[in-house]
């Protein structure tokens, strides 16, 4: 799937979004490496610590249904702010992929490319030791 098609997803995901309070609506479409694809839209709360973005939902989807390996990543989000994920989503997909992943950002009028190791140049790690 390139890139076009995948933030064609990610703009049919935003659709479903839950945002009575920002209403900023955003959508993400998680690309795996068996070619399947898992959406995730942002669900406000009005407890604001208990909303969940579009790029977590996609990946905790995915988990669940017992993917591992991720391809790439599309977010779109409605209006001109270029929805470049929180960073907590960058350390969730810290977790499950690459440095050279690449994340499509689209707003309405275009889209860039960057990789997770762009957005999370030094992210947390869990380091485990023998000695």
């Amino acid at each position: 799937m390139n890139p076009e098609e995948l933030i064609k997803v990610a703009f049919q995901a935003l659709e479903h979004a839950h945002a009575p309070y920002s209403e900023y609506l955003v959508g993400a479409a998680l690309l795996c490496a068996d070619g399947s694809v898992f959406l995730g839209c942002n669900v406000e709360n009005a407890s604001y610590g208990l909303t969940n973005c579009a790029e977590r939902t996609a990946i905790f989807s995915a988990v669940a249904a017992g993917q591992r390996e991720f391809k790439a990543m599309a977010i779109a989000a409605s209006g001109e702010q270029t929805p470049y994920p929180c960073g907590a989503c960058r350390q969730v997909m810290a977790e499950f992929c690459q440095q050279n992943f690449p994340v499509h950002v689209a707003k309405t009028n275009g889209f860039e490319t960057v990789t997770l190791g762009e957005l999370l140049p030094n992210s947390f790690e869990s380091r485990t030791s023998d000695a």
